[in-house]
């Protein structure tokens, strides 16, 4: 066998490439411990439904918050599956305008809920402009809870009157623990409401923005609760310093989604674990679908 010298370099440089590659490839895929920790994905490419869920995977929908009258499926007209318009090129749901109505997930087993030292994320991903897609009104992206916006509830939102409009995490314990004499929420300071403000978001029509926060030490009986919000992968603020009580009865509870949302919605994953700033980075950047990696 001849041995030629160039023949070694561009063998030398073809692996290399291809060890790079395949570093690239990894850097983007999630470490495996974020996939064990899913209990919830919707990539809403196979329809509403859940693609991957530990409790019931069907989409519902209700007249109201108070989802006495739920039933699977979507509002025809006002909800519907966007083909094509998803941030990988496949679909999502597309709120088309705002609803009284409200679509879930039901929470049990979907949430791992504990009444002790409870912790969990979500993640998923906006495509709208506030300025101009939602009006004066205040919207919440998705809303957890058993009973009400506060009373043991999660949730994200953009305000009603601010220009820009902000966009703001909730942890608000039950009304009784951070609230107990029921005063007007409007009212209240910055400072007494448990919510983490960004006054700048990201967000804009025909660009998709990551939102995901994390939440630990709940139900710990302590004033050590931690609720943190993230958006594109970086830390925007916390609610801490709060006795973090949520009495749910889990098989009431709900993932709500697009509360009055209008824009477009993609891949919900929920965690039964506060994920690290490493973590959330790591599903800012990856590409693929959690759930086809279940």
């Amino acid at each position: 066998m001849n041995w030629n010298p160039s023949h070694v370099l561009t063998t030398a440089i073809v692996v290399g490439l291809s060890c790079s590659s395949l570093a690239t490839a990894q850097e983007k895929d999630p470490p495996p411990a974020i996939r064990q920790s899913l209990t919830l994905s919707a990539t809403f490419d196979k329809g509403p439904d859940a693609d991957f869920a530990k409790g019931d995977k069907h989409i519902y929908i209700a007249s109201s918050a108070e989802r006495k009258d739920s039933k699977p499926g979507l509002p025809a007209g006002e909800i519907e599956v966007a083909k094509g318009q998803g941030r990988h090129g496949s679909d999502a749901l597309r709120f088309i305008k705002k609803s009284g109505k409200v679509v879930f997930y039901k929470a049990a087993g979907n949430v791992d809920y504990r009444k002790e030292n409870w912790s969990g994320s979500a993640s998923f991903w906006l495509s709208l402009d506030p300025q101009t897609d939602l009006g004066d009104w205040y919207c919440d992206p998705i809303q957890i809870t058993e009973k009400a916006w506060n009373d043991a509830g999660l949730w994200v939102d953009f305000s009603k009157d601010d220009k820009p409009k902000h966009f703001r995490l909730g942890a608000l314990a039950d009304l009784k623990v951070w609230n107990p004499t029921n005063r007007d929420f409007e009212k209240m300071t910055a400072e007494e409401r448990p919510v983490c403000v960004v006054t700048q978001p990201p967000f804009a029509r025909g660009k998709w923005t990551h939102v995901a926060f994390t939440f630990e030490k709940f139900n710990t009986g302590k004033p050590d609760g931690v609720a943190k919000l993230y958006l594109n992968g970086k830390l925007q603020g916390a609610v801490t310093g709060r006795n973090q009580v949520y009495s749910w009865d889990p098989e009431k509870a709900a993932i709500q989604m697009g509360m009055s949302y209008v824009g477009l919605y993609d891949d919900l994953s929920i965690f039964n674990r506060a994920l690290s700033e490493a973590e959330i980075q790591s599903l800012h950047t990856f590409e693929g679908r959690l759930a086809d990696s279940k």
